[in-house]
């Protein structure tokens, strides 16, 4: 249902940031270890004012800051990047059906992540690596499609399907030349996960999606524009080449970081923008910020899933996906062009 009226909507924002608050409380009490919300909130006061209580055991410092932390902000930060670069890209093209992995970055990262794993010593470090060629993939794609200084939306993404099947070829290459280690390494770091991450990797993420997302919101309006075709964007004197470039590097950027660090995590870029214009209606002014947090607090459910339902953690791309799929059947029977008129 969609809610038109600003008092609507303005609520439902501020019923999903208390879902979003609550399901991150949950994330972290949940787990083999049990731990209370109540020395969740101890421990985090603890951290930031420097003020200790008695009843906080040393233990609970380790999973509750350590372990369990870095891993809620990252799932919060990558749901965030690859919700509203979805919502990016979906504006640009015009296409329910695009999500950000549609010019390659996905398979770019995977190429420099398997670089970097089956040769350390000649490569940079595997997220360092992953983040570069994500961003020659997609820089690639753009170059490819680009024509007469226009790079129409057609173009564009049969670029990116090219330039994804030749990424997605050499990632083969180097599986079947790798050691059975490091085939392993790829193969669970293209299934995407958040078990490696840390509080080093936090600043870079928290920078880059903080300041691409405020790009993105900030420019909602031309999006609007965009979304009604180029014809349509010239005749409002909006130069739709210009924003539809700073829209695709904004949201390649927040994508690129964000699989260096997790890997590959489908279809969140796909679902969460579709349901936030089933609950805010086409304006990307309201569709960005609330897919980012549905995106968000899809992140962290699927992780909480993921490292919980089983003694072995499952990878959150499986997670992910075994939602996905169902969702893009019903999107394909429902009339999701309603949801850009």
């Amino acid at each position: 249902m969609i809610f038109s009226r600003p008092g609507k909507r303005a609520a439902s924002a501020a019923l999903l940031f208390v879902l979003l608050c609550a399901v991150s409380v949950y994330a972290f009490t949940a787990g083999n270890y049990d731990i209370s919300a109540g020395r969740v909130f101890a421990v985090i006061f603890e951290k930031i004012t420097g003020v200790s209580f008695a009843e906080t055991q040393n233990m609970d410092r380790v999973i509750i800051w350590n372990i369990r932390a870095p891993r809620v902000i990252m799932a919060v930060l990558a749901g965030i990047s690859l919700a509203s670069a979805g919502a990016a890209y979906q504006g640009c093209f015009r296409n329910p059906l695009v999500e950000p992995f549609i010019l390659g970055a996905s398979s770019g990262a995977a190429f420099g992540a398997a670089l970097g794993i089956v040769f350390p010593e000649a490569f940079l470090a595997v997220q360092a690596s992953a983040f570069v060629f994500s961003l020659a993939a997609v820089s690639l794609s753009y170059f490819l499609a680009k024509n007469k200084g226009e790079a129409p939306a057609v173009s564009l993404i049969l670029s990116g399907v090219i330039v994804g099947s030749i990424f997605s070829a050499m990632v083969s290459i180097l599986k079947y030349v790798s050691e059975d280690t490091q085939l392993r390494e790829i193969t669970f770091w293209m299934m995407g996960g958040l078990y490696y991450s840390t509080w080093g990797d936090i600043p870079v993420n928290a920078a880059v999606t903080a300041f691409c997302f405020m790009a993105v919101w900030g420019l909602a309006w031309k999006l609007n524009v965009l979304s009604m075709g180029d014809d349509e964007a010239r005749s409002l004197g909006v130069n739709p080449e210009k924003y539809k470039l700073i829209f695709i590097v904004a949201a390649t950027l927040m994508t690129s970081v964000c699989v260096a660090t997790v890997g590959i995590i489908a279809w969140v870029g796909l679902m969460m923008p579709h349901a936030a214009r089933l609950l805010m209606g086409p304006d990307n002014r309201f569709v960005i910020p609330v897919a980012a947090m549905m995106g968000a607090v899809y992140l962290i459910f699927c992780d909480t899933v993921a490292r919980t339902l089983t003694p072995a953690e499952i990878p959150i791309g499986i997670i992910t996906s075994v939602v996905g799929a169902p969702f893009l059947i019903w999107l394909l029977r429902s009339r999701s062009r309603g949801m850009f008129s």
